[in-house]
């Protein structure tokens, strides 16, 4: 039988801690385990892949500030959160932003896309200002209290000044109605 004195068991916990936590992989994609929105450290709350038809489309990863599995507590958050896209196949501008759109139209009445038809356009045209993504391409979309803002291969593209459509913006994912109820269960971790 081995003992270990205090020091041997102090070394081993030390070991222990100083170890890095490895990135999450999800179909061949590493998955930072943290990011930053602004000035707000986020982590990892769960990554899975969008699939339609049988085809992935892409990895999507949700970052918090804290770890929850409940998908309205994030929707009404305040705090920032961040969806990030690791596209796995190459999408057109029109496909990209139809399937956003959708997603919307699933999760929203009439009357809701009405009075969120302003941000939606703001948004449809800095989607398509990003044109065609390809496989390996990444998009963030960062979710504030005042509203989102996107990425397109790190590179800051715009935003859209509207908590409202933040809100039904997050319901693409994680909405009674989401583009992928496996993915919304992924990012939810659970």
């Amino acid at each position: 039988m081995i003992r270990f004195g205090i020091p041997a068991a102090m070394l081993v916990a030390t070991l222990f801690a100083a170890t890095p936590l490895q990135a999450a992989e999800v179909a061949g994609v590493t998955i930072e385990d943290s990011t930053k929105s602004a000035d707000t450290e986020l982590i990892l709350n769960g990554a899975g892949v969008r699939t339609r038809f049988f085809f992935k489309v892409y990895v999507g990863a949700l970052y918090l500030t804290q770890k929850t599995n409940v998908a309205n507590a994030v929707i009404e958050s305040q705090a920032p959160r961040r969806i990030v896209l690791h596209m796995l196949r190459n999408l057109d501008a029109d496909a990209l932003f139809g399937a956003l759109l959708d997603g919307l139209k699933k999760n929203h009445g009439d009357a809701v896309l009405a009075g969120l038809k302003p941000a939606v356009d703001q948004f449809e045209k800095l989607m398509r200002g990003i044109g065609n993504a390809k496989t390996g391409d990444v998009i963030g979309i960062d979710f504030t209290s005042a509203g989102v803002n996107v990425s397109f291969n790190g590179e800051a593209r715009g935003g859209v000044d509207s908590e409202a459509f933040a809100r039904a913006l997050l319901r693409v994912w994680l909405g009674d109605k989401p583009a992928d109820a496996d993915l919304k269960q992924a990012m939810l971790g659970n």
